[in-house]
């Protein structure tokens, strides 16, 4: 096993990373179809074809979801991972033809390298020829770009990145999850209630100001952004329908609470998906529960593994120390 989402049998996971402009996209795929449920509570989303996820939608399984930079732009991505999809003939089936069910969100990630550079649909064609069970994380794909704690914009930033995490039970069920961290607050180490990475009290210092703490003492941002987002894919392989596969989404959103802070923001478009692929039988609240935890870990795991590219310091260089460049 790989403590990663690809633990589960059937799901590959595939990056396309610009690394000129800084930006990339990465697609969970499982192409015999997989439940879907998701779940919103930032106020600054951006996404394409999410309403294929309501329990009133026709539509009853996706085959991938793709989670891009580039902002709105990042979008046209899709048609890439469709057209990769449409090739071997998945999709959902309307008699003339099968059209591929992919949900797709993005971050905002334009100020970090080239505002020009966006993932492209070329690059979904990419991730998706790329899946595989290896899951490599950090500053790759859709976390390529990805940053945390702008209270006071990007000089006093810090890089986040792509994580992913597994927990197997005994009996066999499987909870797992993949997080592009990407987000407004500090990241907090739920175990230790430290941050592990945020927003700084200076472009040259490796201190931390501490979000929250300023935010009680009536720092305002003055200028409001939409250069954030976190987002979040839980997978498991107990069979659920639509209704209980997003319950478990909104149950997973305490992964986020428990790592990020503060979440869920005017400034942030956070939000989870839930994919069921499999047939074991389990309780909603116990997957509920377990989605959560390895929510938590894959977003700690993304800023550890984060790599700054010379541009803001990552977790890695907290203790060798930082200098502007």
């Amino acid at each position: 096993m790989h403590n990663s989402i690809t633990d589960i049998e059937g799901i590959k996971v595939g990056h396309a990373s610009d690394l000129k402009g800084y930006t990339g996209c990465t697609v969970i795929l499982c192409e015999k179809g997989m439940v879907c449920g998701i779940d919103i509570r930032g106020s600054a989303s951006g996404t394409r074809q999410v309403d294929a996820l309501s329990v009133n939608h026709i539509v009853e399984q996706v085959h991938a979801i793709l989670l891009c930079g580039g902002s709105s732009f990042g979008l046209d991505a899709t048609a890439g991972v469709m057209r990769y999809l449409e090739e071997r003939g998945i999709g959902f089936d309307v008699g003339v033809a099968k059209i591929p069910i992919c949900p797709t969100a993005v971050i905002f990630d334009l100020a970090f390298g080239d505002p020009r550079a966006r993932p492209t649909a070329d690059m979904g064609y990419e991730a998706c020829m790329n899946a595989g069970v290896i899951v490599q994380e950090g500053s790759v794909g859709a976390g390529t770009g990805a940053t945390v704690g702008k209270l006071f914009e990007l000089p006093r930033a810090m890089k986040g990145g792509l994580g992913t995490s597994s927990i197997i039970m005994p009996d066999g069920l499987i909870v797992a999850a993949l997080v592009v961290v990407n987000a407004f607050g500090d990241i907090i180490d739920n175990i230790t209630g430290k941050i592990i990475a945020g927003a700084r009290i200076a472009p040259d210092k490796m201190e931390f100001a501490d979000t929250v703490k300023c935010l009680k003492q009536g720092f305002r941002k003055r200028q409001f952004g939409l250069t954030n987002t976190t987002l979040a894919v839980v997978a498991t392989n107990a069979c659920f329908n639509k209704k209980e596969i997003t319950k478990v989404a909104q149950m997973a959103q305490a992964g986020l609470i428990k790592t990020i802070s503060p979440v869920h923001t005017t400034f942030d478009g956070d939000l989870v998906f839930a994919i069921s692929v499999g047939d074991r039988d389990a309780d909603i609240n116990n997957v509920g529960v377990l989605s959560d935890f390895v929510i938590a870990e894959a977003v700690k795991r993304a800023v550890k593994k984060a790599d700054g590219f010379g541009i803001v310091p990552a977790f890695k260089d907290i203790r060798k120390g930082w200098k502007t460049r």
